[in-house]
């Protein structure tokens, strides 16, 4: 997932209307998984085996708006100075609809998926076909192409 800014001086805080996620909380990125077993490990500093886990713990990251790790998983030749969070989008639900390679025994990989959110309270959804490359043995966020 690609939402992004050029606002550098804007420091990447986690705002007081955040979504409240513990690590026993359900993972966002719908897996049937607690939130510290699932994704948080992701956050917390494991790296993600596969581009698919990486997709899933992007996206959840945008959930709880934690911009240092969409900053670190995301590849130094296409990655913002910051991430911006709109105060009025929430992120609701991620469809997976389709990954290529991406598994350990690749250096490339895409993930398609929707990721359902309300803007204001009006719902949408973003289609994308995200594009994963490793960079220094991790995988991380290459580039996207909005499906529409």
């Amino acid at each position: 997932m690609s939402r992004r800014t050029s606002r550098s001086s804007r420091p990447a805080t986690v705002p007081e209307n955040s979504p409240r996620i513990t690590p026993a909380s359900p993972c966002p990125c719908g897996l049937p998984a607690a939130y510290g077993d699932c994704c948080g490990r992701f956050h917390a500093g494991t790296a993600a085996p596969t581009c698919e886990a990486l997709m899933r713990s992007r996206y959840s990251a945008f959930v709880v708006r934690d911009a240092g790790y969409l900053l670190r998983t995301w590849h130094p030749e296409t990655r913002p100075p910051s991430v911006d969070f709109d105060p009025a989008m929430r992120w609701t639900g991620l469809e997976i609809l389709e990954a290529t390679e991406g598994s350990a025994f690749h250096t490339t990989g895409t993930v398609t998926f929707r990721a359902h959110y309300s803007d204001d309270g009006r719902p949408d959804a973003l289609h994308e076909k995200s594009r994963f490359v490793r960079h220094d043995g991790a995988w991380v966020y290459a580039t996207a192409i909005f499906v529409d």
